[in-house]
């Protein structure tokens, strides 16, 4: 019988058995922990998302393209005349330049075209040695808006345009619109006196960019100090006298310096002033007193690195100089929106002012509650800092010379004034970041109770500086004669040399003009030059509705009856404001 017994078994197997592989049924299975037989666990449990499925063009039917025209469905060339999807260079950027304001202003009358006449002068008192007026019949710059004289041009008929204009006397003086309401002038609107605190007068000039000096005697104020052998006598005083730069935002019923949009000097012991903050200046026992002739000198860097500052692009590692090229052809936009109003005998442009902001005047009086919990608050002025109305102009500075002396520079990187650093009166119609051509600083002298003061802007001055020469006369480093400035290779030359402030006046002047010109070309070519009232109304900028109410400003009332049709008052006429005395 065969033997039907189990053969036995081998201990030791022939072939090691393979781990198999986990399956996707299987990842439910695997263990929580890894495990020495299974480390890589996890990079299999884990399932890679799939990737997203791309989305596909929706392309029109055969049938539509043919209904639309399409000549070529598959492979064809693009039609060069066809808009591109990507906006042309220079499209977006030529749709968002801003464009005057338009109003709808009734026909101009005859006198409006005749030129603007000088204020009405008073006769009211003699003090050192001349007779000073009180000048009336006229409009004085108050809070939030600014005036300018203007006439109706009779070679463009079309009611909107209105052009700048001035009166006498035609040279370099004090602003008689620009000045505090008790200011008394002398006759050449060059020396100013008050009976009252320190009231402020600016001139009808003021620097942009480059170098410019200027002076101011006081002609009456503290008086020198007299050494009678061992006894020294003080004089009486006869008034007092602050001089330096301000910009349009200082206050006019304040002396000089005494914000942040000023500089100023002050006569008793020759100290500085900024922000209200006497420091001293001069040597000491020496002041400013009566029959001292005091220069100043301003340098503002080029508008173009002034722009840098303000638009944060400012670097001081590369911009280690001023060194620019002549302006070209283009340039920044100049944006003036002015609303000609009449004011008795006088046609003025009205437009908002710019205002002081709350940034300078955290800095000027800080809060201890913002100061421990803003950084941006804390950090001193410079060219970088984070607010814009703080940010400092590289290579600015004033300089001061007394009776032909120099006696140092008080001031240096003087705050940047253009837009957004200087802002209009935050209400409707009032557009930011737009500069109108008059932003700066402005020669500005503050009286006291019978203290006055005599400017001289050039070009014959009573102690020239060393280094102030002809205008006419330049000659570069290399020996090239300049011409209008630029010199053969290209140079701008105005910017580096010092120039009397007389010659800016006629600066500004022709860049008035210019302007005035390019206002007039840009009504003519979106409005189409159309000569009634309520036509050719410009699709690029609004259209506002012009004074209605004499009781009110005529920009006051332009916004607030913006777009709504109203009576406009006698035919013919630019409504009339009313200036109620201090």
């Amino acid at each position: 019988m065969a033997d039907t017994s189990p053969s036995p078994r081998s201990l030791t197997p022939s072939t090691i058995p393979q781990k198999r592989p986990l399956g996707i049924d299987d990842e439910q299975h695997v263990p929580a922990v890894p495990s020495p037989l299974n480390p890589d666990f996890a990079g299999s449990r884990a399932r890679k998302p799939a990737p997203a499925r791309e989305q596909r063009e929706k392309k029109e039917s055969l049938k539509k393209r043919e209904a639309k025209g399409v000549e070529s469905v598959r492979g064809g060339t693009p039609d060069s005349q066809a808009p591109s999807r990507k906006p042309k260079k220079g499209t977006e950027q030529s749709s968002n330049i801003p464009s005057l304001l338009r109003y709808k202003l009734p026909p101009p009358n005859s006198t409006d075209f005749d030129p603007p006449k000088a204020p009405i002068l008073v006769p009211t008192f003699h003090k050192a040695n001349r007779q000073f007026f009180e000048a009336s019949e006229h409009v004085f710059n108050r809070k939030g808006f600014r005036y300018t004289h203007c006439i109706a041009d009779p070679a463009f008929t079309f009611t909107q345009y209105h052009r700048g204009s001035e009166t006498e006397p035609f040279a370099p003086r004090f602003d008689y619109e620009d000045a505090s309401s008790h200011i008394f002038f002398d006759i050449h609107a060059r020396s100013i006196t008050t009976e009252k605190g320190f009231r402020m007068a600016r001139a009808n000039i003021g620097a942009r960019e480059g170098r410019w000096y200027w002076e101011c005697k006081v002609l009456s104020g503290v008086k020198p100090v007299v050494h009678d052998g061992n006894h020294i006598t003080a004089g009486d005083s006869g008034g007092h006298v602050r001089l330096g730069f301000s910009r349009r935002e200082a206050t006019l019923d304040t002396p000089v310096g005494f914000d942040a949009y000023s500089y100023g000097l002050r006569d008793v012991a020759g100290q500085k002033v900024h922000m209200s903050r006497p420091k001293d200046f001069m040597p000491a026992g020496e002041q400013i007193c009566e029959g001292d002739v005091i220069g100043l000198e301003i340098n503002l860097p080029s508008l173009t690195l002034h722009r840098k500052v303000v638009e944060g692009s400012y670097n001081k590692a590369v911009d280690v100089s001023d060194d620019v090229e002549p302006h070209g052809a283009e340039g920044a936009d100049i944006i003036r929106d002015r609303l000609p109003i009449r004011y008795k005998a006088h046609l003025y442009f009205e437009q908002f002012e710019y205002q002081s902001c709350k940034e300078l005047e955290e800095l000027m009086n800080p809060s201890p509650v913002i100061a421990a919990t803003s950084t941006s608050t804390t950090a001193a002025p410079n060219p970088n800092h984070s607010l814009v109305a703080l940010r400092t102009l590289p290579f600015s500075y004033i300089k001061v010379y007394k009776n032909g002396h120099y006696v140092g520079t008080p001031f240096t990187d003087l705050l940047a004034f253009l837009p957004p650093a200087s802002k209009p009166l935050h209400q409707a119609g009032a557009r930011d970041g737009l500069d109108d051509g008059m932003l700066g600083y402005f020669p500005s002298v503050s009286v006291f109770r019978g203290g006055a003061a005599e400017v001289n802007f050039g070009p014959d001055f009573w102690y020239p500086p060393p280094d102030l020469t002809e205008y006419s006369e330049d000659v570069d480093m290399l020996g090239e004669p300049s011409i209008n400035n630029v010199t053969r290779s290209g140079t701008s030359t105005s910017l580096k040399k010092l120039r009397s402030l007389s010659e800016r006046y006629n600066e500004q002047i022709a860049e008035d003009v210019m302007y005035d010109i390019i206002d007039e070309v840009d009504l003519w070519a979106q409005d189409g030059g159309q000569t009634e009232t309520r036509k050719g109304a410009s699709n690029s900028a609004p259209t506002i509705l012009g004074p209605v109410d004499p009781a009110a400003s005529g920009l006051e009332v332009a916004m607030a009856n913006s777009g709504v049709k109203v009576d406009a008052g006698q035919p013919g006429e630019i409504k009339e404001i009313i200036q109620e005395e201090e």
